[in-house]
């Protein structure tokens, strides 16, 4: 199984953030999060789980979307995704199962490779869609779907945290178990235990390069 040194880790989550701040984006991007194995200090780690807060496309050139459709078979180039990323990265504008692009799907195609990352991608904060996740998964019973909490902000709206960074690579963050954790945002402690195990299952069961989007 790939693995990640925590060094490299930490060095591969500045290199997405470069490219975040250096690269036209298919959607605006507000922040990045690191969470899960990298900020409890393990190392190596499995897999590097990062979220990214994204803002809807504004000022788009929606022009363009015709050309997509007849090159590509996607609609929505110029309305949810940057018809200028789209021109410059045709290979990484990807759609959903509707034929629509999907800003999460080239947001991942675009930052990262075949290699074992999870990308996060919601148009709301982490710590939001930590809460609102944990409160959709309590209602249904749906522990695989919780977000771990314990995650730190590396860089919002183009400033990088070094004191983040520094912490990241000398493994100094200190966060509660999972269980405990999600206790002490309102789950029920007789329940904490199987929300944990049914996430760490759901986590071996990942392979490889993965992104999930979300809208609260």
């Amino acid at each position: 199984m790939s693995q990640f040194s925590r060094a490299d880790a930490v060095d591969r989550l500045a290199r997405l953030i470069e490219t975040v701040e250096q690269d036209s984006m298919p959607v605006p991007v507000r922040e990045v999060w690191v969470y899960g194995d990298l900020a409890l200090g393990i190392d190596p780690i499995d897999r590097l789980d990062v979220y990214l807060t994204k803002d809807l496309l504004f000022h788009g050139d929606a022009s363009k979307e015709e050309a997509f459709i007849e090159s590509h078979g996607i609609e929505g180039v110029g309305k949810t995704v940057s018809a200028e990323w789209a021109d410059a990265h045709p290979e990484a504008l990807c759609a959903n199962t509707n034929g629509h692009a999907a800003p999460e799907k080239c947001l991942a195609a675009h930052l990262i490779d075949d290699e074992p990352i999870h990308l996060e991608v919601c148009n709301t904060g982490f710590e939001n869609n930590v809460t609102q996740r944990l409160k959709g998964a309590m209602a249904r019973q749906d522990y695989e779907q919780i977000l771990d909490p314990r995650g730190v902000c590396l860089w919002v709206d183009g400033t990088q945290s070094e004191d983040a960074f520094e912490k990241l690579r000398s493994g100094e963050l200190v966060f509660p178990t999972l269980p405990d954790a999600l206790e002490m945002l309102g789950m029920d402690a007789d329940e904490t235990t199987e929300a944990a195990n049914a996430i760490k299952h759901y986590r071996e069961r990942q392979t490889g390069a993965t992104v999930r989007g979300d809208v609260v």
